[in-house]
C-alpha cells in the first residue's frame, strides 16, 4: 500500500534544546516545519545540562583566550535579548534561575590568571566582588579566598523546553522507529510514517547522540560523531541559599561546578559538574559520591547541609569528531554526506544554540531553500504528541 507523500519545507528530527530552537527560528523565517521526537522532549543531553549560559571564561582559566572562549564570548548578551524579548527568539516566559554566576577560589589564584582575570580585556565579564557582596554560601569568616562575578546567568532547563515547545504544539510529534524509517532514493531522503511519507526541501538532524543511528539508517557515511562522557553528582540538601559557581582549582578548567534546583516538592539540589564530572566519568557511583562529599568538604567546610540523599548520573556529550576528541569550539551544522537534502546539526553546547541556528539559516540560503510548502496536516491528527522530560532532581529523588 502507498502511503500519501505530505511535503514540507523542513522536517526536525530531534526534540532536545538543539531542535525546538530551530523549530522556533525557521517557523518564525516563514518555513514550514515539523519536529519528530522518539522518547521525551528533552531527555539525554538537554534535560541533563545545568543551564548555565556561559561566556567562556570557564574556557579561560589558564590566563589567556583560546578559540573556544572567544566563539562564547557574545552568548550572554545574544540570550539575554532573547529573554528581554528583542532577540530571535522570545523567551520572556523562561524561568531564570540566577542573573549572576560567579568564580571562586580556595586560595589566591596564580599571578597570571589573577592578572587576566583584572585585565581591561574582561572588563564587563568579569568583576571582582567584595567580601560583603559574596554569594551566602562563600559569606563566612573562614573564606580565605577570592571571589568573581561572571557576566553569565542560569537558566531553568524544564521552563526553556515548555518556552520553545509551547507556540508550536502543532507542529511537535512522536515518531517510532519501529514503525518509522528513513529512507533514501536518488540521493533524497525521506521520512516513512504508517501516516505518510514526510518529504522535505531538507531534513535537519537535531538528535544530538542519535543523529550517529540516523545517519547510518541513511548509509551516510559523515559526518563523524564523537561521545564525551561525564557523570554528574546530584545532592538533595537542607540548605536554603541558592549557589551557582565554578571553583577554580589547579587545571585550566573549573575544579567544581555547582548549580541549585527545586524539586518538584521544594527540596533543594545542588547538581555538581567540573572537573569532579569528567575526571569521574568512569567511576563507580559510589566512589564519585564520596569523592564529591570530600570535595564540599573540603571547599565549604563551614556549610551545615543538614540531611543528604545522593545520586549520579552519567551523561554523553554528543558532538562532531575532532582529533583527540577535543572540544569542538562551537556550534556545528552540516550536510549528512552523500544524502542531498539532509542538514546535521550539533549546538556543542546550551549556550551556542544561537550560533547553530545562524549557522541552520546559512545552510538553507547558500542551499537555496525558501519557505515553499503549506503541508495540510490532517493526516498526523492520530499521531502521539511527545511530552517534556522529567527534571534529574525529580527523576532521581521521587
Amino acid at each position: 500500500m502507498v502511503t500519501p507523500v505530505l511535503q514540507t519545507d523542513i522536517a526536525i528530527i530531534g526534540g532536545g534544546v538543539a531542535g525546538l530552537w530551530a523549530l522556533n527560528l525557521l517557523r518564525q523565517r516563514g518555513y514550514s516545519t515539523l519536529l519528530f521526537e522518539h522518547d521525551a522532549l528533552g531527555s539525554d543531553q538537554t534535560i541533563g545540562s545545568q543551564g548555565i549560559i556561559h561566556g567562556g571564561i570557564k574556557y579561560a582559566l589558564n590566563g589567556a583566550f583560546n578559540t573556544g572562549s572567544q566563539t562564547i564570548a557574545a552568548m550572554p548578551a545574544v540570550w539575554r535579548r532573547c529573554l528581554d524579548g528583542e532577540g530571535d527568539i522570545d523567551l520572556r516566559s523562561c524561568k531564570v534561575l540566577s542573573e549572576d554566576f560567579y568564580l571562586w577560589s580556595s586560595d589566591r589564584p596564580g599571578a597570571r590568571l589573577n592578572s587576566f582575570l583584572a585585565s581591561k580585556l574582561l572588563r564587563g565579564r568579569v568583576a571582582a566582588v567584595a567580601a560583603d557582596d559574596h554569594p551566602p554560601p562563600l559569606r563566612h569568616s573562614n573564606f580565605r579566598g577570592q571571589v568573581y562575578k561572571l557576566n553569565e546567568l542560569v537558566l531553568d532547563v524544564p521552563s526553556l523546553l515548555e518556552v520553545l515547545a509551547a507556540p508550536h504544539r502543532e507542529a511537535i510529534f512522536s515518531v517510532d522507529w519501529r514503525v518509522a524509517s528513513l529512507q533514501l532514493q536518488q540521493a533524497r531522503a525521506t521520512l516513512v510514517l504508517p501516516q505518510c511519507t514526510v518529504a522535505a526541501q531538507c531534513l535537519l538532524f537535531c538528535a544530538g547522540a542519535g543523529n550517529e543511528t540516523l545517519l547510518q539508517q541513511l548509509g551516510a557515511s559523515g559526518p563523524a560523531m564523537q561521545r564525551r562522557p561525564l557523570q554528574q553528582v546530584l545532592l538533595k540538601h537542607q540548605y536554603r541559599e541558592p549557589f551557582y559557581a565554578h571553583c577554580l582549582g589547579n587545571r585550566p578548567s573549573p575544579r567544581l561546578t555547582i548549580s541549585s534546583h527545586l524539586t518538584r516538592t521544594g527540596e533543594p539540589v545542588w547538581y555538581l559538574g567540573g572537573d569532579l564530572a569528567t575526571a569521574g566519568s568512569a567511576a563507580d557511583s559510589q566512589q564519585l559520591i564520596a569523592r564529591a562529599a570530600q570535595e564540599l568538604q573540603q571547599l565549604l567546610p563551614w556549610l551545615e547541609l543538614g540531611q543528604c540523599d545522593w545520586r549520579s548520573i552519567s551523561l554523553d556529550r554528543a558532538e562532531p569528531r575532532q582529533a583527540s576528541l577535543l572540544r569542538p569550539d562551537g556550534a556545528y551544522v552540516g550536510a549528512a554526506a552523500g544524502v542531498d537534502n539532509a542538514l546535521v546539526a550539533w549546538p556543542t553546547k546550551l549556550t551556542l544554540c544561537p550560533q547553530m541556528g545562524a549557522a541552520i539559516e546559512e545552510q538553507l540560503q547558500g542551499r537555496q531553500i525558501l519557505p515553499k510548502y503549506q503541508p495540510d496536516l490532517s493526516g498526523l491528527a492520530g499521531m502521539e504528541r511527545p511530552v517534556a522530560a522529567t527534571p534529574l532532581w525529580d527523576a532521581l529523588f521521587p
